[in-house]
C-alpha cells in the first residue's frame, strides 16, 4: 500500500463530523449502567409530577433508587429536582389528596416502612414503625387510614409480634416438612406466611399497631410474586375495601379463579366474594366516584392465565355485571377512572405496540391517547394532566407530559438512552409482515446493526420470545434487548408467531396444545420471509436464541429445525415436557398448554416434547440455567447439556447459583451477555 493509498482513510475520517467519528454500539454495560425512570405520579391539581429515579453505583453492583420532581407549570426548562435526600432507596412514590406531601416506602432505617415528605423537599419523616416490612400501601380517601400489606403467619391472626417472632425463628433443624403446595413458588421456597393486608392509622405519632382487615380471607394479597395494590381499592366513604385473592389452598398451583372479596376497614364482619360466579381470575377492582360501581377486569376460562382481560362493572347494589369493552378485541392491563367516572384508561398490546387507550364506560368506544408507537409502562393521571413512560426499541422509559385527551404536544421531562448516551448509535429497527400458519398475518421485527452500510451483509441473532403468550414488540427490555446484538455488528430477526399478545384472542389461543407446529411454521415463514426482503442478512451466520417459552423452542429447533443454524442459545427451556408438568411450581400453566395432568393425558405432553429429538441434534449448543428458577428447574438445563456432551456435541454451560428465571444481578447480567456474545462470534464472525 502506498503512503497515499494509506492516509486517503484518514483523511475521509477527519472529513465526517466528530458525533459520527466517536459513535459506537450499545453494549451491555452501557445498559445495566443506564439510569432508570418509572412511578410517576401527579399532584391531584397535575401541577407537579414526582418520579422515581434509579441509578446504579460506580462498580456497577448495586443501584439505588430516589425520587425527583418537576413543575409542569413552568415554561423554563428547568431540570427535575431531587426530593429524597442522598443515601435514601425509596419506591413505590404517591400523593397526599391536598398534594403537599409525598409518601414512600424505604428500609432506611432496617425495615421497609412509610415514609413522608413534603413536596417542597426537607426531611423525610416515618410514619410507621411496624414490626414486619411494609410491601406496599395504599391510603384511604380520608388521608388518615392507610392499607398496608406485610407477610404474616395466618396462626398469629394478625398479632404482628407473633408473625416476627415466626419469622425470625431459628429452628434446631433444617428439615422442613410440607403436606401441600406451594412448597416453592417462583424463586422462594414457602416458610407457611401469607401476604395479608392490614389497615394503620396515621396521625402525628408513628404506627406501631395496625388492624389485620383480610383474616377472613385464605391467600395472598398481593398475589406472589408479582402482585401490588392495584388489586386493591378503598371505598370512597373509606368503610370498606376490595381485594382481588385467589384462595390459598392446596388447589392454588392449579388454579387461577383470583375473586374480589369485599371487607370492612375496622376488620370486623366476615368477607363477601363478589365474583364467586366466575371460576376464572378477576383482578384490579375501582370504584366509581359515587362508590355504587365497581369496574374490574375479568378472564373467562378458568386455568388459563393469559385469556383477555374484559372490563367490567358491577352495580354494587345488586350484583348485576355487565362487559364494558366487548367489541374490543384487546386484554385490558389496569383501570384507572377519569375524574367524572365516564372513561376507563388502560393500556394494551396491540401489533407490536403497546399504547394507552381510553374507553367510553358508557358505549365502549376505544381510542388511543398515547399514540401509534411505543410502549406505556406506566402512567397516572390529574386534572387534564396525564403522565407517562414509555420505552421503544431505541430507549428505555422516559417520562412525557400531555393533556387527559393525548392531544397536546407530549413534553419529555426525562431523556431517552440515545441523551444519556450521546457517543452511542442506536440501531434501527423495522416492522414487517407475512403470511403465516392458517394463511393468516404474521408480524415480526428487523433490527439492523449499528454500524449499517447498504450493500453489506451481516450475521443474524434470531431471537425467540417467552410466555409463550409474550412478545417481542417495540419496547425496551433489560434482558433480551436487541439493540446488545445490535451493538455488536449482527442484524437481529424477531417474530411475534402465533401464541403472541396483541394480535387478538384468537391469536394468542392458537399456540395452546400447538407449542411445537404453528408457532414453528411461524419462524419458518418469518425467517425466509425476512430473508427475501432485507437483503442485508446473512442468512449463512445466524444463531438461534430464545429464553423460557423460547427455550423450549430453542431445544425443538434442534431436533426439528436445525438447518439455518450455526449455534443455538437456550436459556432456562422446557427440555423434557414431561418432567416439566410435574416439577413447575405454577401447574396451571403446563396443564392448560398441554391439555390436562400428565398422567390423564401423557400423549400431549409428548407430542411436541425436546427430550424426543436428541438424536437428531448436531448444531452446537450453549445452554444457560439458574438454581432458583422454580419455574423451569435447573435440571431441565442440566439434562440438555448432559444430551449435549454425551453425543459430543460442542456445547456450553452457563449456570447462576443465585439468579431465578431471570438474571437480574448487574455483573451477572454483563456474564450472561459476555458469554453469548462470545458463543454468537466464535460462530458467525463480528
Amino acid at each position: 500500500m502506498t503512503l497515499r493509498h494509506a492516509l486517503l482513510p484518514l483523511a475521509l475520517l477527519a472529513a465526517l463530523p466528530l458525533s459520527a467519528q466517536t459513535q459506537r454500539g450499545f453494549t451491555v454495560r452501557d445498559m445495566v449502567a443506564l439510569d432508570r425512570y418509572s412511578s410517576p405520579a401527579l399532584s391531584p391539581d397535575g401541577s407537579v409530577v414526582v418520579f422515581a429515579k434509579r441509578q446504579m453505583n460506580p462498580e456497577v453492583t448495586k443501584a439505588s433508587t430516589s425520587l425527583w420532581t418537576r413543575n409542569l407549570r413552568t415554561r423554563d426548562m428547568a431540570s427535575p429536582k431531587r426530593l429524597t435526600p442522598e443515601g435514601w432507596n425509596v419506591n413505590s412514590p404517591s400523593l397526599s389528596k391536598d398534594g403537599k406531601t409525598v409518601y414512600f416506602l424505604s428500609g432506611k432505617n432496617g425495615s421497609s416502612q412509610l415514609y413522608a415528605i413534603p413536596l417542597t423537599g426537607g426531611e423525610p419523616k416515618q410514619l410507621t414503625d411496624l414490626p414486619l416490612d411494609v410491601d406496599a400501601y395504599q391510603f384511604a380517601p380520608d388521608g388518615h387510614h392507610v392499607a398496608v400489606a406485610m407477610a404474616a403467619f395466618p396462626e398469629c391472626k394478625g398479632d404482628l409480634a407473633c408473625s416476627k417472632q415466626k419469622g425470625e425463628a431459628k429452628p434446631k433443624t433444617s428439615g422442613v416438612v410440607f403436606d401441600r403446595l406451594f412448597i416453592r413458588h417462583w424463586d422462594t421456597w414457602s416458610n407457611g406466611s401469607y401476604n395479608r393486608t392490614f389497615v394503620a392509622d396515621i396521625g402525628d405519632a408513628m404506627a406501631k399497631t395496625a388492624t389485620l382487615v383480610s383474616g377472613g380471607i385464605a391467600g395472598d394479597i398481593p398475589s406472589k410474586p408479582f402482585g401490588d395494590f392495584s388489586d386493591l381499592a378503598w371505598s370512597p366513604d373509606g368503610k370498606q375495601l376490595v381485594m382481588s385473592v385467589r384462595q390459598g389452598d392446596r388447589g392454588e398451583p392449579w388454579s387461577t379463579n383470583f375473586d374480589l372479596w369485599l371487607v370492612n376497614a375496622d376488620g370486623s364482619g366476615t368477607p363477601r366474594n363478589l365474583t364467586a360466579a366466575n371460576k376464572a381470575w378477576d383482578a384490579g377492582p375501582v370504584f366509581s366516584p359515587d362508590g355504587k360501581t365497581l369496574y374490574y377486569r375479568a378472564m373467562q376460562r378458568p386455568g388459563f392465565e393469559a385469556d383477555r382481560f374484559a372490563l367490567m362493572a358491577m352495580d354494587m347494589a345488586t350484583g348485576k355485571t355487565r362487559e364494558i369493552d366487548e367489541r374490543w378485541d384487546a386484554s385490558a392491563d389496569g383501570i384507572t377512572l377519569s375524574a367524572d367516572g365516564k372513561t376507563i384508561y388502560t393500556t394494551a398490546q396491540e401489533l407490536g405496540q403497546h399504547p394507552l387507550f381510553a374507553v367510553d364506560v358508557g358505549n365502549g368506544e376505544v381510542r388511543n391517547v398515547s399514540g401509534p408507537q411505543g410502549s406505556i409502562s406506566a402512567f397516572v393521571l390529574a386534572g387534564n394532566t396525564l403522565a407517562f413512560t414509555r420505552n421503544t426499541l431505541q430507549s428505555g422509559d422516559q417520562l412525557f407530559v400531555t393533556d387527559a385527551d393525548g392531544k397536546a404536544p407530549q413534553r419529555a421531562i426525562t431523556p431517552s438512552a440515545g441523551e444519556m448516551l450521546p457517543g452511542v448509535k442506536f440501531a434501527d429497527a423495522e416492522q414487517f409482515t407475512f403470511i403465516g400458519w392458517n394463511g393468516e398475518t404474521v408480524h415480526g421485527y428487523v433490527v439492523k446493526p449499528w454500524n449499517y452500510q447498504p450493500g453489506k451483509k451481516y450475521p443474524v441473532a434470531f431471537l425467540i420470545h417467552g410466555g409463550p403468550q409474550g412478545s417481542f414488540g417495540n419496547g425496551w427490555s433489560y434482558r433480551w434487548n436487541p439493540q446488545t446484538y445490535a451493538g455488536q455488528g449482527y442484524a437481529a430477526v424477531m417474530i411475534d408467531f402465533h401464541g403472541s399478545t396483541g394480535y387478538g384472542q384468537k391469536f394468542t389461543d392458537a399456540i395452546s396444545q400447538h407449542w411445537g407446529d404453528r408457532p414453528l411454521e411461524d419462524l419458518q415463514k418469518g425467517w425466509s420471509a425476512a430473508l427475501q426482503k432485507y437483503s442485508f442478512l446473512d442468512g449463512d451466520k445466524a444463531c438461534a436464541l430464545g429464553a423460557s417459552y423460547g427455550g423450549f423452542m430453542a431445544y425443538w429447533i434442534a431436533g426439528n429445525w436445525n438447518q439455518p443454524w450455526k449455534c443455538i442459545v437456550a436459556h432456562d427451556g422446557v427440555f423434557d415436557n414431561r418432567m416439566m408438568g410435574y416439577a413447575t411450581e405454577e401447574l396451571w400453566f403446563s396443564e392448560w398448554e398441554n391439555g390436562g395432568t400428565v398422567w390423564d393425558n401423557p400423549a400431549k405432553y409428548e407430542v411436541y416434547n425436546p427430550i424426543n429429538h436428541v438424536k437428531d441434534w448436531r448444531v452446537p449448543m450453549l445452554v444457560i440455567h439458574s438454581q432458583q428458577d422454580f419455574r423451569i428447574p435447573v435440571e431441565q438445563g442440566i439434562a440438555a447439556f448432559s444430551a449435549l456432551q454425551r453425543k459430543g456435541i460442542e456445547s456450553k454451560f452457563l449456570y447462576f447459583p443465585d439468579e431465578n428465571h431471570w438474571v437480574l444481578k448487574p455483573q451477572n447480567s454483563i456474564k450472561w451477555h459476555d458469554t453469548v456474545n462470545d458463543w454468537l462470534k466464535s460462530h458467525i464472525g463480528q
